[in-house]
């Protein structure tokens, strides 16, 4: 005799390991089932996931209260905010009769609280300045963000190559620029013989590019401080996660640049943290808005790279979310991994549409208790069929669940409201103002001035001179730079923290294992 469906919930949902709460199931014909909880294993949180539905499903909403619980149990939380819809983490919400229906409808204690937040942006209007060096975000992701071909990228990455080999640290996008200009001129030719050439018509492509890119304000995240991402799993004295939030509404509309940027923290999380195997709650929780975004016109080269870090970085302790309207969204080979699944309803107005259905339906393990292709278009706002990873790591059963309310703001933030939360934020010392070392540009510059024949690529430096006494202004940096020891002394005031290694990038094209940095972390909670 078949289970009845108390049956399939008690025993699909009914562990009490540490969890976080999602809702309670729905029967179909429409009894709520309020006890066991619909729910997801904190240990099992790292094992990846999809928030899938139409617009206005309330796929935010789950981010929130996803979030909102994470932290909570002392798991940090990023996450972008394209809308701005996210910035209401931050207060408690307000008892409507609607969320108290809700509340009641599903049996949950309902009570008004936020969370702790720090806004980050990628301009830094709203939200302290979040960048990353030229270098570090390397030739595959920088060759997606411009949107280059096969052989425009392989030009890119010759010159990142040369860089490197030359030891010339690339900081923004105007050392990019001269690089390239340099080595498409008559005196830098000689110098890619080793590597190939590069046409002047695909530098003039790059450049044209990299231009637009800056017209957008997005040479604004290339530089440095370069932002650290340990900083994003910190805690408050009271245990509890603090939650990132990227906010995206000013450029919302450049979703090539933001998404790439997203993909370089998840790269860099992936490069830099060690392995941790298997712990009771994920040490960060990822969620990546828009996702389709990130996948759109990929090379399979990317495609692989991103196929590489999704898989690996749960050994790491960071579970990934992908959140988008369907699961065809997502590359096949990047959905396998996600084993925890909140898909909200689809609608099926087109044919189309009811194609991505069928294919969304043939992502869910088989259930008796719904006919999902009919279940999926008749959810509600905030409901959800879910199935997600027990404590033993096995799938939980398909259940049509109703989410509960989140206890913060379902609203964003007033723009002052955003601003005053931002200027007590604890990243402002560290990440506030930009900083403008000696780089490629100033080391082209003062090789060229000085008429010097460029050493080769393979070439030993020199022993480095002591370093200039504390206090030195720019003027004494200018004369330094051309004379006779300027190049070595360059190099050893700016890439010191290379020197002695070969730079070495990993997944998209990321630098080697950077220099530690102080684990004292300053806090307003």
């Amino acid at each position: 005799m078949p289970p009845s469906f108390p049956d399939m919930l008690t025993a699909g949902y009914g562990f009490t390991d540490p969890a976080v709460i999602l809702g309670s199931a729905i029967e179909r014909g429409g009894t709520v089932h309020q006890e066991p909880k619909v729910k997801v294993p904190l240990a099992m949180m790292n094992r990846h996931g999809l928030i899938a539905g139409a617009t206005g499903t309330g796929k935010t909403r789950t981010l929130q209260l996803l979030s909102e619980q994470l932290s909570a149990q002392g798991v940090p939380v990023f996450a972008a905010d394209i809308k701005g819809d996210l910035s209401g983490l931050a207060v408690p919400g307000e008892s409507t009769e609607r969320v108290n229906a809700r509340a009641s409808d599903v049996g949950w204690s309902w009570k008004g609280a936020g969370v702790p937040v720090e806004f980050v942006s990628l301009t830094g209007k709203l939200g302290v300045q979040l960048r990353a060096t030229v270098s570090s975000f390397g030739p595959l992701l920088l060759a997606k963000t411009l949107s280059l071909n096969e052989t425009q990228s392989g030009v890119l990455t010759m010159a990142f190559k040369y860089c490197d080999d030359s030891r010339l640290p690339l900081l923004d996008l105007p050392d990019l620029r001269a690089v390239l200009q340099y080595l498409a001129s008559d005196e830098g030719k000689p110098a890619l013989a080793q590597y190939g050439g590069m046409s002047g018509a695909t530098v003039g492509v790059l450049l044209r590019r990299m231009l637009e890119l800056e017209s957008q304000g997005a040479g604004q995240f290339f530089g440095e401080p370069e932002f650290d991402v340990q900083d994003l799993m910190q805690v408050t004295s009271d245990g509890r996660g603090i939650v990132t939030c990227l906010e995206l509404g000013d450029v919302q509309d450049r979703p090539l640049l933001w998404s790439t940027f997203m993909m370089w923290l998840l790269a860099e999380l992936y490069h830099n943290l060690p392995e941790a195997g298997d712990l009771p709650k994920p040490k960060l929780v990822f969620f990546f808005d828009e996702a389709h975004l990130l996948f759109r016109d990929a090379s399979k080269a990317f495609l692989d790279q991103v196929q590489q870090v999704v898989r690996l970085i749960r050994s790491k302790g960071v579970g990934v979310y992908f959140v988008t309207q369907t699961p065809k969204d997502v590359p096949a080979d990047v959905l396998a991994q996600l084993s925890n699944r909140v898909q909200h309803a689809l609608r099926a107005h087109t044919p189309n549409d009811d194609t991505a259905l069928r294919a969304t339906v043939r992502t869910f393990p088989k259930t008796s208790f719904y006919d999902l292709e009919e279940t999926l278009t008749a959810l509600g706002i905030g409901e959800a069929a879910v199935t997600v990873l027990d404590a033993r790591g096995a799938p939980t059963p398909v259940v049509a669940t109703r989410l509960i309310p989140p206890g913060s703001r379902m609203a964003p933030l007033t723009p002052d409201e955003l601003q005053a939360d931002i200027r007590q934020s604890a990243l402002v010392a560290e990440y506030g103002e930009a900083v403008d070392r000696e780089s490629a540009r100033e080391m082209l510059a003062a090789r060229m001035t000085r008429t010097q024949p460029l050493p080769p690529a393979s070439a030993p430096a020199e022993p480095a001179p002591a370093a200039p006494p504390a206090g030195a202004g720019r003027a004494a940096k200018t004369v330094a730079r051309v004379a006779s020891g300027a190049l070595v002394g360059a190099l050893s005031s700016t890439i010191g923290r290379t020197v002695g290694r070969e730079i070495i990038r990993g997944v998209f094209g990321l630098l080697g294992v950077k220099p530690p940095r102080s684990t004292t972390r300053r806090s307003r909670w």
